[in-house]
């Protein structure tokens, strides 16, 4: 991977719409405009989910590993267009999804992402999310990139 622009939080807000405790991206290592980003998310025993998800055996939900996921890829795709401002990329779809090892406190994941293919406005994205070398969860999301005019007043 080329090394691009490295995006610290102030950055990353900039361009994500996710505030606490929904934006999952704490860093940007790499970027390479088109193809691909390595991204981190520093995974605490203070996030607000481990107080039901589970309490006596804390493990990060899924879910929001995937979404996490998504926001590196989201990342992505800004940096990947013209004009990424007046743009707004939405979570489409999600096809085979594995969960291959448990995330906990501690753990620090780094989430990596590829564009596969551009479809009109929608963009897959093979992605994954390691802790460590270990592999944690993979598979494609879609995103749909629309105008920001056409969210009906969404920022």
């Amino acid at each position: 991977m080329t090394t691009g622009p490295v995006l610290d939080i102030e950055a990353i807000l900039r361009f994500l719409p996710h505030r606490y405790p929904f934006l999952l991206v704490d860093r940007v290592l790499e970027m390479e405009a088109g193809k691909s980003v390595l991204a981190l998310k520093n995974v605490t025993y203070n996030e607000e989910f481990f107080q039901g998800h589970f309490p006596l055996v804390r493990i990060m939900p899924g879910v929001l590993i995937v979404e996490a996921i998504a926001q590196a890829g989201g990342l992505l795709i800004y940096h990947s267009v013209p004009d990424p401002d007046k743009k707004f990329v939405l979570f489409s779809k999600i096809d085979n999804m594995k969960f291959r090892r448990p995330v906990v406190p501690g753990d620090q994941l780094r989430l990596a992402a590829e564009l596969r293919k551009i479809r009109g406005r929608f963009h897959q994205i093979h992605g994954r999310a390691y802790v460590g070398e270990e592999l944690a969860v993979e598979g494609e999301i879609w995103a749909s990139l629309v105008e920001r005019g056409d969210l009906n007043g969404a920022q």
